[in-house]
Protein backbone atom coordinates (compact mmCIF):
# COMPACT_ATOMS: atom_id res chain seq x y z
CA UNK A 1 0.00 0.00 0.00
CA UNK A 2 1.15 3.36 -1.07
CA UNK A 3 1.61 6.11 1.81
CA UNK A 4 4.24 8.46 0.19
CA UNK A 5 2.90 11.53 -1.58
CA UNK A 6 -0.88 10.62 -1.40
CA UNK A 7 -2.78 12.81 -4.11
CA UNK A 8 -5.49 14.29 -1.94
CA UNK A 9 -2.28 15.98 0.13
CA UNK A 10 -0.64 16.88 -3.96
CA UNK A 11 -2.27 20.65 -3.82
CA UNK A 12 -1.33 21.10 0.42
CA UNK A 13 2.50 20.20 -0.70
CA UNK A 14 2.98 22.75 -3.63
CA UNK A 15 1.12 25.87 -1.80
CA UNK A 16 3.98 24.62 1.44
CA UNK A 17 6.93 24.09 -1.07
CA UNK A 18 5.70 27.70 -2.03
CA UNK A 19 5.34 29.04 1.06
CA UNK A 20 8.59 28.28 3.48
CA UNK A 21 8.75 29.82 6.42
CA UNK A 22 12.18 32.17 6.30
CA UNK A 23 13.79 28.94 8.66
CA UNK A 24 12.32 26.62 6.19
CA UNK A 25 14.05 28.66 3.07
CA UNK A 26 17.53 28.96 5.45
CA UNK A 27 17.16 24.97 6.26
CA UNK A 28 16.94 24.48 2.07
CA UNK A 29 19.76 26.39 1.11
CA UNK A 30 21.75 24.18 3.39
CA UNK A 31 20.06 20.47 1.97
CA UNK A 32 19.34 21.28 -1.89
CA UNK A 33 21.09 19.93 -4.53
CA UNK A 34 22.79 17.25 -2.57
CA UNK A 35 25.25 19.35 -0.40
CA UNK A 36 25.40 17.07 2.40
CA UNK A 37 25.84 14.02 -0.20
CA UNK A 38 22.18 13.40 0.31
CA UNK A 39 19.46 13.78 -1.83
CA UNK A 40 16.36 15.96 0.13
CA UNK A 41 12.80 16.31 -0.80
CA UNK A 42 10.41 19.61 0.41
CA UNK A 43 7.16 18.56 1.48
CA UNK A 44 6.87 15.28 1.03
CA UNK A 45 3.99 13.48 2.36
CA UNK A 46 4.06 9.90 4.07
CA UNK A 47 0.50 8.73 5.19
CA UNK A 48 -1.04 12.03 5.91
CA UNK A 49 1.15 13.63 7.70
CA UNK A 50 3.46 16.33 5.20
CA UNK A 51 7.52 16.34 6.39
CA UNK A 52 9.15 19.83 5.84
CA UNK A 53 12.73 17.61 4.34
CA UNK A 54 12.49 13.97 3.85
CA UNK A 55 15.46 12.17 2.70
CA UNK A 56 14.47 8.71 0.62
CA UNK A 57 17.46 6.45 0.73
CA UNK A 58 17.98 7.53 4.44
CA UNK A 59 14.67 7.62 5.42
CA UNK A 60 15.41 10.70 7.59
CA UNK A 61 12.60 13.27 8.04
CA UNK A 62 13.95 16.73 8.93
CA UNK A 63 11.26 19.36 10.94
CA UNK A 64 11.99 23.20 11.32
CA UNK A 65 9.43 23.71 14.14
CA UNK A 66 8.91 27.65 15.11
CA UNK A 67 7.25 28.93 18.27
CA UNK A 68 3.45 27.36 17.43
CA UNK A 69 5.06 24.01 18.54
CA UNK A 70 5.15 25.02 22.03
CA UNK A 71 2.16 24.25 23.45
CA UNK A 72 1.07 21.50 24.81
CA UNK A 73 -1.42 20.23 21.69
CA UNK A 74 1.30 21.03 19.09
CA UNK A 75 3.80 18.64 21.25
CA UNK A 76 1.17 15.63 21.72
CA UNK A 77 0.74 16.11 17.75
CA UNK A 78 4.16 16.01 16.97
CA UNK A 79 4.70 13.41 19.30
CA UNK A 80 2.05 10.65 17.56
CA UNK A 81 3.27 12.13 13.98
CA UNK A 82 6.78 11.11 14.96
CA UNK A 83 5.35 7.91 16.70
CA UNK A 84 3.71 6.89 13.41
CA UNK A 85 6.80 7.88 11.23
CA UNK A 86 9.11 5.86 13.49
CA UNK A 87 6.82 3.15 13.10
CA UNK A 88 7.08 3.33 9.27
CA UNK A 89 11.06 3.34 9.62
CA UNK A 90 11.30 6.96 9.40
CA UNK A 91 13.57 8.71 11.83
CA UNK A 92 12.59 12.62 12.66
CA UNK A 93 15.05 15.25 14.05
CA UNK A 94 13.49 18.45 14.72
CA UNK A 95 15.63 22.23 14.99
CA UNK A 96 14.51 25.52 16.18
CA UNK A 97 14.21 27.93 14.23
CA UNK A 98 17.01 30.22 16.06
CA UNK A 99 18.71 27.10 15.63
CA UNK A 100 18.34 26.87 11.74
CA UNK A 101 19.15 30.64 11.70
CA UNK A 102 22.33 30.48 13.73
CA UNK A 103 24.14 27.53 13.74
CA UNK A 104 24.87 26.01 9.78
CA UNK A 105 27.27 23.61 10.98
CA UNK A 106 25.66 22.50 14.29
CA UNK A 107 22.91 21.80 12.46
CA UNK A 108 24.31 20.53 9.29
CA UNK A 109 26.53 18.24 11.50
CA UNK A 110 23.53 16.66 13.16
CA UNK A 111 21.97 15.64 10.01
CA UNK A 112 25.06 13.91 8.86
CA UNK A 113 25.26 11.97 12.47
CA UNK A 114 21.76 10.11 11.09
CA UNK A 115 23.47 9.23 7.51
CA UNK A 116 23.58 5.60 7.23
CA UNK A 117 27.53 5.30 5.50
Amino acid sequence: MAIHNLKYLKNKRKELRNNLTPAEATMWMYLQNSRLGRKFRRQHSVGNYILDFYCPSEKLAIEVDGSSHDDYSAEMYDKQRTDFLNNKGITVIRFNNLDVFESEELVCGEIKKHFKT
